[in-house]
């Protein structure tokens, strides 16, 4: 693993080259979240190196507090003279939710109960700051405000100082709650509760499921916008930030979204102001802030493109998800080694044109690197509840212009499954190839 380093006998991904040869929190924890059906074991590593570096104190220097999940690490002369405060530093608020949710979906895949259970006091400090120290005013939304001098003041994906912008092109002021961050925090919630029930707190569980569902109806009432989609995040004065952006997209992924309002979030999603032709932008063209050369604010990334394609996979619009897989391939195959590069710039696709190269883009880069898993999991339709040794197919879909494809020895808990699919006439059809241990497949076409 190109991207993988082992620092104090653990290994960790980081996030991208030549910019970005370090821990990062969000980064090692998307990218193990997008490559659980090519290889779990990524996952386990990142959880077990993160909990290590917890925090276990307030700091506000380096934007600490009990139970954080670190944004980045650095080992350097910089460090140890205490020139930058990444030792680690914990500016992110979405790492914890993001850890929380990983190990919630590790456990889908394994049934690793044995490294969950040592998990546990690492997973009840992470929940504990989403409920105390993340949700600032008790409103139930995760917001975020930077305490050092030094510290990022945007502290979600979207981390340019310029990302997070109202509709007149000002700033939103923190504290600031963002859209994505309540979806990881709901599906965080929903997963680590199967987690909880098998080791036996089954009251603790149920605790989280009805946190879940209030977080849900909360959600969809402070942050739709009847243009057809979310607003971008609540600002410190508790307004919606109604730029229109991809960060919904997250949300189908998390399942926060309500039924009905799905398909107009993919709609606006895939408008044109939205979609470029090579992705869904960061940012709509709309917006006073656009720059398609920006780095959050109009640009295309591969890996947010494989999060909201799943998304729309999840909420049955197939067609939407299929152009972006489409558009992401296309990328791919005009880049060098048909590796996605970390971002595009957001210009409109023009016929027999390739994508317009971000000038300083990573690459190689974890999270786009292993986007293409993510996109093929979703596609395909791919779940695992190994705790049942149960592989589910849920309404396959190959893109047409891909006939067939074999995936092999996936792995079920200590069983593994190998699968055929095969796309004629429009519809995808499924074989079992292999199977070794006591592993069931079911397959649900419609």
């Amino acid at each position: 693993m190109s991207l993988g380093t082992v620092i104090d006998g653990h290994r960790i991904v980081t996030a991208g080259i030549p910019w970005y040869v370090a821990p990062f929190g969000r980064d090692a924890l998307i990218t193990c979240y997008e490559m659980l059906l090519l290889n779990p074991a990524p996952a386990r590593d990142a959880l077990l190196f993160l909990a290590k570096r917890q925090a276990s104190a307030d700091d506000p220097e380096r934007d600490a507090q009990p139970g954080k999940i670190l944004h980045e690490l650095r080992v350097g002369e910089l460090a140890r003279s205490g020139y930058i405060p990444h030792t680690p530093y914990y500016g992110t608020v979405d790492a914890t939710p993001l850890f929380v949710m990983l190990a919630g979906a590790y456990y889908r895949w394994t049934a690793d109960l044995e490294t969950l259970s040592g998990l546990l006091p690492a997973l009840d400090a992470a929940l504990e700051w989403m409920d105390r120290y993340g949700d600032q005013d008790g409103d139930g939304f995760l917001e975020y405000q930077a305490r050092s001098q030094a510290g990022l003041y945007n502290q979600g994906w979207k981390d340019s100082e310029d990302a997070i912008v109202h509709t007149d092109g000002s700033l939103a002021e923190p504290p600031i709650a963002l859209v994505e961050v309540q979806g990881y925090a709901y599906l965080a919630k929903q997963r680590i509760a199967e987690v909880y029930e098998a080791l036996g707190h089954r009251d603790r569980a149920d605790s989280l499921r009805k946190d879940a569902a209030e977080l849900k109806e909360a959600f969809n009432e402070a942050f739709w916008m009847e243009e057809g989609t979310y607003a971008l995040a609540l600002d410190g004065k508790k307004r919606q930030v109604r730029s229109v952006t991809s960060n919904p997209g997250h949300c189908l992924y998390c399942g926060i979204v309500d039924g009905e309002k799905a398909r107009r979030v993919a709609e606006r999603l895939m408008a044109e102001d939205m979609f470029s032709g090579w992705g869904v932008r960061t940012l709509s063209t709309t917006s006073p802030a656009y720059n398609p050369v920006s780095y959050h604010n109009g640009s295309v990334w591969p890996h947010d493109n494989a999060i909201i394609a799943a998304g729309l996979k999840r909420y049955g619009v197939t067609d939407g998800a299929e152009k972006i897989v489409s558009a992401l391939f296309d990328a791919a195959g005009l880049s060098h080694d048909a590796r996605l590069p970390e971002l595009l710039c957001g210009f409109d696709r023009r016929e027999d044109n390739p994508y317009v190269p971000f000038p300083v883009a990573c690459r190689p880069q974890a999270w786009a690197a292993a986007a293409p898993f993510m996109i093929l999991q979703a596609l395909l339709g791919i779940s695992a509840r190994a705790h049942e040794g149960l592989l589910t197919i849920n309404q396959p879909e190959l893109p047409e212009w891909l006939g067939s494809i074999e995936i092999r020895n996936i792995r079920v808990g200590k069983a593994s499954v190998s699968l055929g699919f095969t796309r004629s006439q429009g519809i995808t059809s499924v074989s079992l190839l292999e199977r070794s241990g006591d592993a069931r497949v079911s397959i649900h076409q419609e």
